[in-house]
């Protein structure tokens, strides 16, 4: 069995743990992202007998912009970058 304790600090009201058995990492990150999580004191997972803190990976991954595969333009990448080769080369 694997799920996520995450715990939201209230300040002078407390804090509260949600767990929930059901509740996926994709999850988790959309409640982040949506702006329903937020003060997180830490995010655990839990799987078998083991925890690990997975706070700053989901944060992180949490606040990265999403880009469809198809948005990328991998040739103007590659223009970019032979440009900027170029341009170091004169100096």
């Amino acid at each position: 069995m694997q799920y996520f304790v995450v715990m939201i600090d209230y300040g002078r009201r407390g804090r509260e743990a949600i767990v929930d058995p059901e509740i996926t990492r994709r999850e988790v990150i959309s409640r982040i992202v949506s702006g329903e999580y937020q003060n997180i004191s830490f995010i655990h997972e839990i799987a078998e007998n083991s925890v690990e803190d997975v706070t700053e990976a989901i944060l992180t991954e949490a606040t990265l912009p999403q880009i469809a595969p198809e948005d990328v333009d991998l040739q103007a990448i590659l223009l970019d970058h032979a440009r900027d080769l170029r341009k170091h080369e004169r100096a």
